[in-house]
This record gives structure tokens, sequence and C-alpha cells, in this order.
């Protein structure tokens, strides 16, 4: 079975930054696609970014484009998500995904992590 470990979580100021941090393990590979993806209180997990298993192509919801930065260290097997000018609408539970079809990384990824919290304060 792969894993995936997030870290990197905690409070921030709005404005703020934050990087959270993916290590991947087990049967998820260095070619395999990943995400992140994050679901506030009350509401549905939605897709925040994904990066091809090469780092070739990247995808961004509308909503962090310009703040968010997804890279990987496949080396390592770890994937980064740089967050930049925090919002409190930011706040939620962040979750590392990953999956060997690209069209699938942004619908319906295979593996999942536990999810790290993020709260931006106002």
């Amino acid at each position: 079975q792969g894993q995936l470990v997030e870290s990197g979580g905690g409070l921030v100021q709005a404005g703020g930054s934050l990087r959270l941090s993916c290590a991947a393990s087990g049967r998820i590979s260095s070619v395999y696609n990943m995400g992140w993806f994050r679901q506030a209180p009350g509401k549905e997990r939605e897709f925040v970014a994904a990066i091809k298993w090469n780092g070739d192509d990247t995808n961004y919801a509308d909503s962090v484009k310009g703040r968010f930065t997804i890279s990987r260290d496949n080396p390592n097997n770890i994937i980064y998500l740089q967050m930049e000018s925090l919002k409190p609408e930011d706040t939620a539970v962040y979750y590392c995904a990953s999956d060997p079809n690209w069209r699938a990384i942004a619908t319906s990824p295979r593996f999942w992590g536990q999810g790290t919290q993020v709260t931006v304060s106002s």
C-alpha cells in the first residue's frame, strides 16, 4: 500500500505564508501525479493544485492561482505547497493526494493522506 504523510500546517495571520509538505512512500513512486485538496468546515472537499509526475505540468484552482505554488522533489518523493498571501477563507484541512492518471488527480485520486490543519486568522 502507498502512504502519504502531510506536515507543515498551523496557525498564521492573514497575509502570511505557510509551506505544506507531503512525503510519499510505498507503492506511491515518483512517477505518480500528486495534488492537494482542502476541506473547510461544513463544505465539500475541493481541489487546490496538482503537479504531473515529471513536474512538466501543473494545475491550480482559480481561488489560489497566483498565491499558491506546487512543486516536487522526486529523488526524495516529497511534494510541497507554498502558500502566500493567505486569507481567512483558506482555512481548511489540507490533504495530499496521488494518482498515476493525470486526468484523475484533480477529480478522484486513488491515494489520500490524513490531512493537516491550516488556520488563517483575520
